[in-house]
């Protein structure tokens, strides 16, 4: 069965990146169609708009989406609907992409890397599941207005809602507890339920989905106390389940405990298990074209791709396999250089993969 894979490779570095995990995607000898379509800043550009009517008929049509990064400082003044980042919000939400799987894995080899200790960090495998399509970032209505009352009657103010409906909640909900069931049967609800009503509505959802996973520990934790967590004893977590704002934030949190953002991928998935996949890093554009960028995080999302969409676990397991090894030989980008390792640009870390494949 031939699969077809959107390559959106963006901005910045994205063009970059996304041609290493191509590379690597295209050696396994799998039946894969791989189609390339701009997206973000290049699109508009190109088109007029971050995400053109063909580049999102070719993301409906593919089985799996295969994203590098979008934005660039030279788009901040344009109105916010054409600006790079809108692309990503497009695609989430007409592909129903409401399920964002984050790993934050420290590989042995990086120890040294992370901005914590290495007795704190050492082993560090959690796994993030972010609503995406929901709560502050989706809510209606927003805006700015004049306020009509009180101590600050007369000025602008800019406004936006925070919701979420129990279907989105529940279902969540399901992918972090089945997420749970795969690996410790622990899983950790974040809110901020002692303030917000969304989030006591969330952490009551939460607690009736958790009566049809008795084999799943779920406990609760509010976001500030999260956050602090992460830093303080990050392995206490195994699945934290969260939304769209908070992991947003704790997910960059989570990814920097590993050495660098650069060797994080990520998933998003909806219903039927089509995903897009990214780096969780961005477009980098003071390097961009220089051949310096990490590709891994990349490389590692292709991995996800084929375990999450295609369900071919053997061949993700070979890719994670190999990005083991090129890390065991020493090899480094810049960004996880450290005294001892040998510093590889963006294409030669990307052909010591592929080498390692073999």
């Amino acid at each position: 069965m031939t699969h077809k894979i959107a390559v959106l490779p963006g901005d910045g570095i994205g063009p970059e990146i996304t041609e290493q995990a191509a590379r690597v995607l295209g050696a396994l000898g799998l039946d894969l169609e791989m189609e390339t379509a701009p997206v973000g800043g290049a699109a508009y550009d190109a088109h007029g708009h971050p995400l053109p009517p063909a580049t999102l008929d070719l993301a409906k049509n593919s089985s799996a989406i295969l994203f590098g990064a979008v934005g660039d400082w030279k788009y901040d003044s344009l109105p916010r609907e054409f600006r790079p980042e809108q692309a990503i919000l497009g695609l989430r939400k007409a592909l129903g992409l409401f399920a964002n799987l984050r790993p934050a894995i420290l590989y042995p080899q990086l120890a040294n890397a992370s901005s914590l200790k290495p007795e704190v960090v050492s082993g560090l495998d959690i796994l993030i599941v972010r609503e995406l399509t929901g709560d502050i970032y989706f809510g209606q209505p927003r805006g700015v207005r004049e306020v009509a009352e009180g101590s600050f009657k007369g000025e602008r103010q800019g406004f936006d809602t925070m919701h979420y409906a129990e279907t989105e909640v529940r279902r969540i909900g399901h992918v972090a507890f089945q997420a749970a069931q795969k690996r410790s049967k622990r899983l950790c609800s974040v809110d901020k339920a002692n303030v917000l009503e969304t989030s006591q509505f969330w952490r009551d959802i939460m607690i009736d989905t958790a009566r049809e996973y008795p084999d799943v520990e779920l406990t609760h934790m509010y976001v500030d106390n999260a956050a602090m967590q992460l830093v303080r004893a990050p392995k206490e977590f195994d699945v934290i389940v969260t939304g769209n704002l908070f992991g947003d934030i704790l997910s960059d949190e989570a990814a920097m405990l590993t050495g660098s953002i650069g060797m994080l991928p990520s998933a998003s998935l909806n219903a039927s298990n089509q995903g897009l996949y990214e780096p969780s890093h961005g477009s980098a554009p003071d390097i961009a074209g220089k051949n310096l960028a990490n590709p891994l995080a990349t490389i590692l999302s292709a991995a996800m791709l084929l375990r999450y969409s295609l369900n071919e676990a053997a061949q993700a397991d070979r890719i994670e396999r190999a990005v083991q090894a090129v890390l065991e030989q020493g090899l480094r980008t810049a960004d996880i250089h450290e005294a001892g390792t040998k510093l590889v640009s963006t294409s030669a870390m990307g052909d010591a993969v592929l080498k390692a494949l073999k």
